[in-house]
C-alpha cells in the first residue's frame, strides 16, 4: 500500500512535506491546546519544555475545534471532544494527541495513524477512581440510601430495614474484566462479594472470582451486573431489552463505561416495572458541553437510581496523575520520538545521546524499508549512531541518530519514499 493509497495525493504530499519542513521548530514555538478542564498539573508540566499552553474548559464541536487546530502541535481533549477525520484534515501542524483518561473511541485513530499522528492516553491513572465508585453505588443502591437521603430531605423519617441489604455474600456480575474490572473484583472480594466476570477476551481469573462461559450465565446468577467495555462502534447498544430481561429480579445495574453501550428506554422499562431494584449511571450516549449545562435523559426522577456527571475519574488524585502522566508523554514525543504506551503507532524507545539528530520515520509496513533507509543514509555518507525499529499492524516506527552533517537532500529522499507516512527531524 502506497502514501498515496492511504489518502496522499500530490497536491496532498506538497502541503505535507511543507508541513514537515516547519515541523523542524524549536520548543519555544510549540503550540499546545487543552480542551475540557485538563488538570493544572498537564498545563505545568508542558509549560515546563517552553511549550505555549492554551487551556480551555469545555469540549468543543467538530466545527469548533477545525477552526482551532490549524498551527497545534499538541492536542490534549478528555471524553466529550470528538477529533474526526475532518478534524485531522485541518490539523496542520499536529503532532500528537493526548487523551487525558482511558478511552480512545473519540477520536478516529485509523486517520491519526494514516497521518502519522501518535495518540496518548492514561489507561491506569483513574483505575481507583472508577472502582471506589462503583464500591460506593454498589453499597448505596443496595441500602437504599439514595431513597432514605430524599425523604430526609423533605422532612419523613423511614426507618425501616424493608429493601435494605448488605453486599456480603452478593454476587458481583462484572462485564470486561480490563484494568478497571480486575481492581473492582479484589475489592469487592474483600469486602465479602462474590465474582463472576465475561470478557470476551482470555483474562485470568484472580483470586476466587469465577470466569463465566456465557454473558447469559454472568446475568442469570448475578445479583449486580455492572459494564466496564469501552465504547468503540460495535459496542453500540450492546446491553439492551433482551439483557435486562435475563438478569435476575430485583438485582442491581451500574454503567461507568461508555453511554452508547447502553439502551437507555430499555433500562428505563426495567427500572419501571420493578424487574430491577435500581441503577447507577455514570455515562449517556449525549452529554453536555459544559459545566453548568442542562442534563436530559430517559432516567431523571426514578426512584434508586443514581445519576452522575460522567465522574468516575474525577477525583483530583485521579485527575492529578493522568495531567501529568499524559502530558510527559506528548513532551517525550516531541523532544525524543518515544512512543512508549501509544496507542497507535509501534512503541519504540531509544536513548538520548548528546551531539546527534534524530530522525523519525512514520512508515507503511512493508519489507525491505530499514534497508531503503540504510541506503540512502550510506549514499550520503551518513553514519548511523543509534537505531530502533518496531512494527505493529500496518505501521513500521523508526528512529534513527545520526551525526550533524547530512544534506537536506537525505530529508528529501526519505520523504520521497515511496511507503513514508511522516518524517520528522528532532535536534
Amino acid at each position: 500500500m502506497t502514501p498515496c493509497e492511504l489518502g496522499f495525493g500530490v497536491a496532498a504530499r506538497a502541503v505535507y512535506r511543507d508541513m514537515e519542513r516547519k515541523m523542524m521548530i524549536d520548543q519555544a514555538k510549540v503550540r499546545v491546546l487543552l480542551l475540557e478542564s485538563i488538570h493544572p498539573d498537564a498545563v505545568s508540566r508542558l509549560e515546563e519544555d517552553g511549550f505555549a499552553v492554551e487551556s480551555v474548559s469545555s469540549a468543543l464541536d467538530e466545527a469548533e475545534l477545525i477552526e482551532r487546530i490549524s498551527g497545534v502541535h499538541l492536542l490534549g481533549i478528555r471524553s466529550k471532544t470528538k477529533v474526526t477525520a475532518k478534524v485531522l484534515a485541518a490539523a496542520d501542524s499536529l503532532v500528537a494527541i493526548g487523551a487525558f483518561c482511558i478511552g480512545t473511541d473519540q477520536i478516529d485513530l485509523a486517520t491519526a495513524s494514516t497521518s502519522g499522528i501518535a495518540v496518548f492516553n492514561a489507561p491506569f491513572s483513574n483505575t481507583r477512581s472508577v472502582v471506589e465508585l462503583a464500591i460506593a453505588e454498589i453499597i448505596a443502591m443496595t441500602r437504599r440510601l439514595t431513597e432514605k437521603n430524599s425523604l430526609m430531605h423533605r422532612g419523613v423519617w423511614d426507618k425501616s430495614a424493608d429493601g435494605a441489604h448488605e453486599i456480603r455474600g452478593r454476587r458481583l456480575g462484572i462485564i470486561g474484566y480490563g484494568n478497571i474490572g480486575t481492581q473492582l473484583s479484589v475489592l469487592a472480594e474483600n469486602l465479602g462479594m462474590s465474582v463472576s466476570f465475561y470478557d470476551t477476551a482470555d483474562k485470568l481469573a484472580l483470586s476466587n472470582a469465577h470466569r463465566c462461559a456465557s454473558l447469559d450465565e454472568l446475568l442469570e446468577t448475578s445479583d449486580i451486573v455492572t459494564l466496564h467495555v469501552d465504547g468503540r462502534p460495535g459496542n453500540a447498544g450492546f446491553f439492551g431489552a433482551e439483557q435486562f430481561a435475563r438478569m435476575r429480579p430485583g438485582s442491581l445495574f451500574l454503567n461507568l463505561s461508555r453511554g452508547i453501550v447502553v439502551d437507555h428506554l430499555a433500562l428505563r422499562d426495567a427500572l419501571k416495572s420493578g424487574h430491577l431494584a435500581g441503577a447507577a449511571v455514570d455515562v449517556f450516549p449525549q452529554e453536555p458541553k459544559g459545566r453548568g449545562d442542562e442534563f436530559l435523559s430517559e432516567l431523571r426522577g426514578l426512584p434508586n437510581v443514581i445519576l452522575t456527571p460522567h465522574i468516575g475519574g474525577s477525583t483530583e488524585e485521579a485527575q492529578s496523575d493522568i495531567g501529568g502522566f499524559v502530558a510527559n508523554k506528548l513532551a517525550k514525543f516531541l523532544r525524543e520520538g518515544n512512543t512508549t504506551l501509544s496507542v497507535n503507532l509501534p512503541g519504540v524507545v531509544l536513548p538520548e545521546q548528546p551531539g546527534l539528530h534524530r530522525i523519525v520515520h512514520v512508515h507503511v509496513n512493508t519489507p525491505g524499508v530499514l534497508a531503503q533507509v540504510n541506503r540512502i543514509l550510506a549514499e550520503h555518507n551518513v553514519n548511523v549512531e543509534g537505531q530502533l525499529l518496531s512494527t505493529r499492524g500496518e505501521y513500521g516506527y523508526l528512529i534513527t541518530d545520526i551525526g550533524k552533517g547530512y544534506s537536506d537532500e537525505v530529508l528529501e529522499q526519505l520523504r520521497a519514499m515511496e511507503q513514508t507516512v511522516r518524517l520528522r527531524v528532532l535536534s
